[in-house]
């Protein structure tokens, strides 16, 4: 009984994730449109100095017309702010500002995005990380998208070439999760904050929307604020779009299975609400939907019956499905289990630092 219901589970799971998916947009591939808004390109950047070579030479290539770049130098303790000042040479595109000291209350990238905005004079405010590269015409893309549907905001989850174990097993995992548990069709057709996702390496929204909701302040000492400034652009009732930018956007996102590990741990728990409840649903939920699958191995090789091998292939199909629609190995598939178990590991780490009163630790920077 237990094994045919399993069965039945994994079959929904891939006709859920299929019909979900329709509703994933790809950005509208536009080279050229009718009018060129000025679009502000908002890059905060803290001991950035492995990607400020790439990120820069990505950034020139841009194709859109009316276009100004500000980097935040956000307190370096680097060579950030000098490779800056070199790799930006005469482009009069570009501009640097060096951040002000962190106020009490604020997490440090949102009051670098703050500044950043208060510099800004584009109808629109692109806000980019420093590990993202980004196609020549995805400014043209992003905004004809946006205004194709309406949108006072877009965002997506951009293509991870991951180069170590660790963050192969989590980073692509980002995209599965936002296909099982959120429901795009309602997320992209309706304005209801419940029904919404974010990344914040790459958010565009309308000016005006950003004012009105108050902009970063509004969310000032949140460590998933992209998900938090989504949700008060719904509660004004203004239209959200998450779309899928893997074909135009990837993120150096993590340089090391340490960083990947302590990104993860930092996020992960505020990114469920910090609730002890969520963490226990879903650690059950995971085991469940991926792991049980897995231990019907043993019966397939014992009772040689490779019927029972099926629940865990079909676990397979549905992560080969998102990870072929966002450019991922599909090798990656095979292991869904082991990132399945890391990362039920790091929601029960996350929770823990919080429950015992400890802070996160990221660049040099503790958080709460």
């Amino acid at each position: 009984m237990i094994f045919y219901s399993l069965l039945i589970l994994t079959i929904l799971l891939n006709i859920w994730t299929i019909i979900n998916g329709i509703f994933l947009y790809p950005l509208k591939h536009n080279k050229t449109l009718s009018s060129t808004p000025k679009v502000s390109l908002l890059i905060p950047l803290r001991n950035e100095e492995e990607n400020v070579k790439g990120l820069i030479a990505s950034l020139k290539r841009l194709t859109y017309d009316n276009l100004e770049i500000l980097l935040l130098d956000d307190h370096s303790e680097d060579d950030t702010y000098r490779l800056l000042d070199q790799e930006i040479s005469d482009d009069p595109r570009f501009r640097i500002i060096s951040g002000r000291p962190l106020p009490s209350g604020w997490n440090g990238k949102v009051h670098a995005c703050h500044q950043l905005s208060e510099e800004a004079n584009g109808a629109y405010l692109l806000f980019l990380d420093a590990d993202a590269r980004v196609a020549p015409h995805v400014i043209e893309s992003t905004v004809a998208t946006m205004k194709k549907f309406d949108a006072s905001m877009l965002s997506g989850f951009p293509h991870y070439p991951n180069d170590h174990f660790l963050s192969h097993m989590l980073v692509p995992l980002q995209h599965m999760v936002v296909q099982l548990h959120l429901p795009l069709m309602i997320a992209n057709h309706t304005t209801s904050p419940a029904f919404t996702a974010a990344c914040g390496i790459f958010i565009c929204i309308e000016k005006s929307a950003y004012i009105k909701i108050g902009g970063h302040e509004s969310v000032k000492g949140s460590l998933v604020e992209d998900v938090h400034i989504a949700r008060e652009v719904k509660k004004h009732g203004l239209r959200m779009i998450l779309v899928n930018i893997t074909p135009s956007v990837l993120s150096y996102m993590y340089s090391s299975s340490k960083e990947t590990w302590n990104g993860f741990k930092k996020n992960i728990y505020s990114g469920l609400g910090r609730s002890v409840w969520m963490v226990l649903f879903l650690s059950i939920f995971y085991t469940v939907l991926f792991l049980l699958p897995t231990a019907y191995i043993f019966f397939a090789i014992t009772e040689g019956s490779m019927l029972y091998l099926l629940p865990y292939l079909l676990t397979v199909t549905f992560k080969m499905y998102v990870d072929s629609r966002t450019g991922h190995p599909l090798w990656l598939s095979f292991f869904l289990p082991v990132s399945v178990m890391i990362m039920i590991t790091l929601m029960v780490v996350s929770m823990f630092v919080h429950l015992k009163g400890d802070t996160y630790q990221w660049k040099g920077r503790s958080y709460e």
